[in-house]
């Protein structure tokens, strides 16, 4: 699975609460109206920059916060195709793969704003296209992929009848 898009670079520690703003809590039964508010507690201009198919690019201990899904979720939503950080949140992490959120693990310190990016899950490579470098990553377990490439741990039970592990 490759995907494309560009860079939008936040910082260490981005939390639930930077990704959905509490202010916003009304809102919570209504993720796609949720979606349009995506990390303006980051970034307050950040919903009306972006494009569908860009990256969010964090630091350490990305999704620190709630355990509730809605952060994942809506990142989705909004149409963002992936998050790259050093570090994620174990909660968070598993969150994002039980609704089809890919995240990659990876020196985000050579990747900068505005950055064109290639994203190998499979072969566990960033390619940063604007700097002409090459980023490993580890590559996802083949039956995360297959999750993330079914739209989430759901749709995938729902295709394969059961969790598939091959």
């Amino acid at each position: 699975m490759i995907l494309k898009g560009k860079a939008w670079k936040f910082g260490d520690g981005i939390s639930t609460d930077h990704i959905q703003p509490s202010r916003y809590f009304h809102l919570r039964s209504n993720l796609p109206e949720l979606a349009k508010h995506v990390l303006e507690g980051a970034r307050e201009d950040f919903p009306t920059r972006f494009e569908p198919g860009d990256f969010v690019v964090g630091g350490g201990n990305f999704g620190i916060g709630s355990s509730r899904e809605h952060a994942p979720t809506i990142i989705k939503m909004a149409g963002l195709s992936a998050v790259l950080a050093k570090s994620f949140a174990r909660i968070f992490f598993r969150n994002s793969i039980n609704v089809g959120l890919p995240l990659v693990i990876c020196d985000t310190d050579q990747i900068e704003e505005g950055d064109e990016l290639e994203v190998d899950l499979e072969g566990g490579m960033v390619r940063n296209k604007s700097r002409g470098l090459e980023i490993p990553t580890s590559p996802l377990p083949t039956v995360m992929v297959r999750i993330l490439a079914d739209g989430g741990l759901m749709p995938h039970i729902q295709k394969h009848g059961d969790f598939q592990m091959e």
